[in-house]
């Protein structure tokens, strides 16, 4: 016999946290692309409507779910770390191997745009470190989104890799194409072949950040 509506145990209330939590075990069972507003009603037993009180649509969802997984990047060793560039290094390795550590999130990061606390909490650090490096405060401002748009594009370029297949052929395709560029033709491809796929990501992560800060310290802002 069905069971009657009075009968069946309450549900729980509805809060933006639970929300939360239901979509980040969603994520990891099904992957980001499953986690939608009509897939996440089905999974809390409620309505599509129910949800938009909380959240306005999938966007905020996934950013809220991006927010929720930024409370695990490691901001300690900006407190005790040697030198504010390897204490700024640091917290964006650690930013760019949680994106690594979850794919799909890391690609929906490059059009997501946080707004919580734990958002918030690493741009402040992000902000004091180049502070503490004497980066004029019009240049950080623009610096931080700069720093964090290209840690993601690289966990982002990682993740694809991951997910397709084909990518071990396509490096290596690519890898004997530039081993074949002729001086004639490619002169300069010719002689950086080995240079251009050089490097171990972790010394190419390290250069790119060094980059970076170097440019933002000697740019200053135009009015």
């Amino acid at each position: 016999m069905p069971i009657s509506r009075r009968e069946r145990p309450a549900k729980p209330a509805l809060t933006r946290e639970g929300i939360v939590d239901t979509a980040l075990r969603l994520m990891d069972e099904e992957g980001l692309q499953r986690v939608t507003m009509r897939r996440l009603a089905l999974a809390l037993d409620t309505g599509p409507a129910s949800l938009y009180v909380y959240v306005a649509n999938t966007a905020e969802l996934h950013a809220a779910i991006l927010d929720r997984l930024l409370g695990q990047v490691d901001l300690a060793p900006a407190a005790d770390a040697d030198g504010w560039r390897e204490r700024l290094h640091t917290v964006l390795v650690s930013y760019t191997r949680l994106l690594f550590a979850h794919p799909s999130l890391a690609q929906s990061a490059l059009v997501t745009r946080p707004a919580g606390p734990h958002y918030l909490t690493l741009v402040e650090t992000l902000l004091a470190l180049l502070d503490e490096g004497g980066v004029p405060a019009p240049q950080a401002a623009w610096g931080v989104d700069i720093l964090l748009q290209s840690a993601t594009a690289s966990a982002a370029e990682h993740s694809s890799r991951v997910e397709d297949t084909r990518s071990d052929e396509e490096w290596r395709r690519l890898n004997r194409a530039l081993a074949e560029a002729t001086a004639e033709t490619y002169p300069h491809i010719h002689a950086q072949a080995a240079d251009l796929v050089s490097g171990t990501p972790e010394e190419r992560t390290r250069w790119a950040i060094d980059m970076l800060v170097n440019g933002i310290l000697a740019t200053p802002r135009t009015r």
